[in-house]
């Protein structure tokens, strides 16, 4: 089995790739972000390609380990095809912009840039044009893919690597993906159609399976119904004869300088893959740990910022364990976050000087990410305060004298009695004790 991607993302810039007009299609009614450049009309022509565009394409192209083509002519053309959402006939796609990249062991043959069609709503014959002429950065893989499930982890890390330069679109479904696929001696099939992880998953296990079942597999484009996870036939695949490509005579050539891709390279953020392996060098986190902690970068940033003064393997644990799940529970994004490292750091210390328990420290750190407070205030406002030794004995006591049977079923062998006993205790102590603590303590008075 051989696969391979054409990736395409929206790049995140505020005007279009040859004109000026802006890029919030999504936020203005259908049609409105238009202008003849964008629409096609006969006559107009384009300004020079954005240059924020340019840059961030060459940043990504860094990313995935690429050669630039530095100093010499890279060439808009016009790729022509018949499609309602391409009102001139033709999009502009540019030559590679860099070449022979690698991530994770999958090569990237080449990094380019182009424009984005408009969108087609086929059961109503519409065509909304306000994406039209958005900037993408188009990445093209080698098929060294052998499996849908390698498939799934390399569109997981790709995406994690775009996301990291903070130079594409955040919102939502703005990537969309094209796979070619071929069984040993069958003909290359290409599916369209991909905008997500899980329906590129589906896609390619769908498409196995049919290949499989065939006796002769059409070289053809198919494309991806996601409603019914299957693939359907739009036409024969096309070879690069039947786009006609030309250069655009209305374009000058685009020459990325030296001094440009170095400014570039000294600016960019470290890749989720070289900074995994760096943090798992220099702080000695377990691979899966440390995969969890790179999986956003204002993520890992607030990580080694908090690392600098908490003890590194508690830090990441609790980032993994009880930070991801308090900001997945609340929806709250990384970059989102409106605590600052340094109440987060006295959080910690807090837990790790048992000032209070771990489950306090999370009670306090959900507050403290509606609200944003010193967190010995936040102990003080949700009566945390350290429990006595006295009051916490007479709650243990009292929760025995009420449930003499949870008691008797321990001690007949049922452990799952003496968390229900726990229970009790940490809800009459109002989450003021540690569990911990809890536990032995009912053991003790049990036995007595």
């Amino acid at each position: 089995m051989r696969i391979g991607f054409e990736i395409h993302e929206q790049l995140d810039t505020e005007r279009k790739l040859y004109c000026n007009c802006p890029t919030d299609y999504r936020d203005v009614p259908p049609n409105t972000n238009v202008c003849p450049v964008c629409t096609g009309m006969p006559g107009s022509k384009p300004a020079p390609p954005n240059r924020k565009a340019i840059d961030a394409a060459v940043e990504i192209a860094l990313m995935l380990d690429c050669e630039v083509n530095i100093d010499e002519p890279i060439h808009i053309q016009r790729k022509h095809y018949d499609y309602p959402d391409l009102p001139s006939g033709y999009q502009r796609t540019s030559l590679p912009i860099a070449v022979d990249g690698e991530m994770g062991g999958i090569r990237i043959r080449e990094v380019h840039i182009e424009e984005d069609p408009g969108k087609y709503d086929p059961a109503g014959g519409k065509v909304d044009f306000n994406r039209s002429g958005i900037p993408l950065v188009e990445i093209i893989t080698e098929p060294d893919l052998t499996s849908p499930e390698e498939a799934r982890n390399f569109l997981r890390s790709i995406i994690r690597t775009l996301q990291y330069t903070g130079k594409v679109n955040p919102a939502p479904s703005t990537l969309r993906a094209d796979t070619n696929i071929s069984l040993e001696g069958g003909k290359r099939v290409e599916i369209k159609n991909i905008n997500s992880v899980k329906g590129a998953y589906r896609a390619i296990k769908y498409e196995v399976m049919r290949q499989k079942r065939k006796k002769e597999v059409k070289r053809e484009t198919r494309a991806y119904m996601e409603s019914q996870m299957i693939t359907v036939p739009m036409r024969d695949k096309e070879v690069a004869e039947d786009y006609r490509y030309i250069p655009d005579p209305d374009l000058l050539p685009i020459m990325i300088e030296r001094a440009k891709v170095k400014e570039i390279r000294e600016k960019m953020y470290e890749s989720p893959h070289l900074r995994k392996q760096r943090i798992i060098e220099s702080y000695g986190i377990e691979p899966s740990v440390a995969e969890v902690l790179v999986g956003e970068r204002e993520f890992v940033d607030l990580f080694e910022k908090v690392a600098e003064e908490v003890d590194p393997e508690f830090a990441s644990h609790w980032f993994k364990d009880v930070l991801r799940k308090v900001l997945n529970y609340m929806d709250i994004k990384p970059s989102e976050i409106s605590f600052s490292s340094d109440q987060l750091v006295k959080l910690m210390k807090m837990i790790e000087n048992d000032e209070i328990t771990p489950e306090q420290g999370e009670l306090v750190l959900r507050e403290m990410a509606e609200t944003p407070a010193d967190p010995e205030e936040l102990v003080e406002k949700l009566g945390l305060e350290e429990i006595s030794r006295e009051e916490l004995n007479s709650a243990v006591q009292k929760t025995l004298t009420k449930n003499e049977e949870a008691v008797e079923d321990f001690k007949n062998g049922k452990g799952e009695a003496l968390n229900f006993l726990a229970g009790q205790v940490m809800s009459a102590t109002e989450g003021r004790a540690d569990p911990r603590e809890v536990m032995e303590i009912l053991k003790d008075q049990i036995k007595e």
